[in-house]
Formats: structure tokens, C-alpha cells, sequence
């Protein structure tokens, strides 16, 4: 048989606001151990940096490359100690992000400070160039083409 647990009040609604937090979290359990990422283009590198704080990078981050996705593999392990109630997060944690094409996995360079992965992704030329215009064709009634785009 199992026995009780009191749970100490720490505020008015300590659940609802985890579930705040979260809201698809009771829908998709995965998305509850998601690594909070930024992303953005630095000169010649994609450059990715994430949460991780209190990690040991070489035995608790994986990071791999295949078929142009980064992943980002981490798992903390619950310490044990004499608490009543913890607001830490353990268990794995992952995160896949699509990279810029044409980019050399044997490149990419990873870093840890603070608490926070860096990791640059070298980009060629194709890979940073700026997005093209399409002009879009249409009939007419008679079915003669239009140009239709900038004037």
C-alpha cells in the first residue's frame, strides 16, 4: 500500500501555472522536456545556442548531424536530497533543427559556457544568398499569359 505525500503550498496554484507554462504539455508529454533554443546567421556561420545549464557537456550533450538535421541530445540526472518539493526538470531532453543546405557536417564546431551551447555551422555561398523572387504566370480570359509581380 502506498502512503500520502503532503505537498508543502507554495503559492496559490503551483500546478496551473506549470500547466501555463506549458499548455500542450498534457497533450504531448515530449514537449515538456524541450531545450529552448535561438538561431540566427553570424558573418559566414548558422550559429545555434541553447539552454542547457548545469549540464557536464562531455558526458551529458550529444550532438549529431545527419541528412542536414542538428540534434540535440541532453539528459540531466535527478540528485537525491532530503527536499519536500523540486521545481527541477531531469529526465532526457532533444531538440532537431532543419539546417541551411549545402553545409558541411565535418565543419560545424560546438562550445559550452555558462551554461549555454553554442554551436556554428559554417555556410557556403548558395546557403546565404537572399531570397528570389518567383514571378507568378497567370491566363487571361482570352488565355493569353499575364505577368503578374512588381511594377
Amino acid at each position: 500500500m502506498s502512503t500520502l505525500e503532503r505537498r508543502e503550498p507554495h503559492g496559490l496554484f503551483p500546478d496551473l501555472f506549470d500547466w501555463l507554462e506549458s499548455p500542450l504539455s498534457m497533450l504531448r508529454p515530449e514537449l515538456t522536456q524541450a531545450i529552448r533554443v535561438e538561431n540566427y546567421i553570424e558573418g559566414d556561420d548558422y550559429v545555434i545556442r541553447a539552454e542547457l545549464p548545469g549540464m557536464d557537456p562531455d558526458r551529458d550533450v550529444e550532438i549529431t548531424v545527419s541528412a542536414g538535421v542538428l540534434n540535440i541530445h541532453a539528459e540531466r540526472r535527478e540528485e537525491h536530497k532530503e527536499t519536500h518539493r523540486s521545481e527541477f526538470r531531469y529526465g532526457s531532453f532533444t531538440r532537431s533543427m532543419a539546417l541551411p543546405s549545402d553545409v558541411d557536417p565535418d565543419a560545424i564546431k560546438a562550445g559550452y559556457d555558462k551554461g549555454i551551447l553554442t554551436v556554428r555551422v559554417p555556410m557556403s555561398r548558395a546557403a546565404k544568398e537572399e531570397a528570389k523572387r518567383i514571378t507568378i504566370q497567370k491566363e487571361a480570359a482570352g488565355g493569353k499569359e499575364e505577368t503578374s509581380g512588381e511594377k
